[in-house]
């Protein structure tokens, strides 16, 4: 565990929060993906850099991973890893209330997020997807699209130059199909894991977030 964050363990939510020092700016949920778990130094590096931004971030483990430590998500129960997202969110709400709240993932994570927030637009105020899953490697045909069309938050895309799961061309026309504002963060040189030991992606990711929840805020202030 990182020693800067609290455990959050329920029923249904395990996970870790990262508080600010001060009072939270925005909370964001987030989760790993397919391979992963809590403990990716993806999640871990965002979550304590947002921190000190003023962001409160909840990383937390999907439904698949708390049944068994290791293999793949099985997509015949995707939609219970979906209702273990929309958990996440609402813990973090209660841990982190009268702020936005931003949700997302890496890879799996962030996909699984997407289609949730597509069929219950009004759950949280901001997407944040990184490494998005557009397709199989080398299966450019089976694209995972057609939920986009029903995203109605800013969303930030942080994509990999050299991810196998979609090029920059591919990943620039997948954000044209999402209604809301979407900003593409591309890693040059990136791969599709995003290692922050590997490619300088927290930063740009944290500079994303920070003007995501500038709009954010500045759109709840107009309401």
């Amino acid at each position: 565990m990182n020693a800067m964050s609290e455990l959050v363990e329920s029923d249904a939510v395990h996970g870790y929060l990262h508080r600010p020092d001060g009072d939270a700016v925005a909370a964001l949920a987030f989760t790993h993906g397919a391979g992963g778990n809590v403990e990716s130094r993806l999640l871990v590096a965002l979550a304590d850099e947002l921190s000190t931004r003023g962001v409160a971030v909840l990383r937390y483990t999907l439904p698949y991973r708390r049944r068994r430590e290791a293999g793949p998500p099985q997509p015949s129960r995707a939609a219970e890893d979906r209702e273990g997202i929309a958990a996440a969110i609402e813990a973090l709400r209660s841990l982190v209330p009268n702020c936005p709240i931003l949700a997302g993932g890496q890879s799996y994570g962030g996909r699984q997020t997407s289609m949730l927030l597509a069929e219950n637009t009004s759950l949280v105020d901001g997407l944040v997807l990184t490494s998005y899953p557009l397709h199989p490697p080398g299966k450019p045909e089976k694209l995972r699209t057609e939920h986009l069309p029903q995203l109605i938050v800013p969303t930030i895309i942080v994509h990999g130059s050299k991810d196998t799961f979609a090029t920059t061309g591919e990943i620039t026309a997948a954000c044209a199909l999402i209604p809301a504002s979407t900003t593409l963060v591309e890693i040059d040189k990136g791969r599709h894991d995003l290692s922050p030991d590997k490619f300088a992606v927290v930063t740009p990711t944290a500079d994303a977030v920070e003007q995501l929840i500038m709009q954010v805020t500045a759109n709840r202030g107009n309401r």
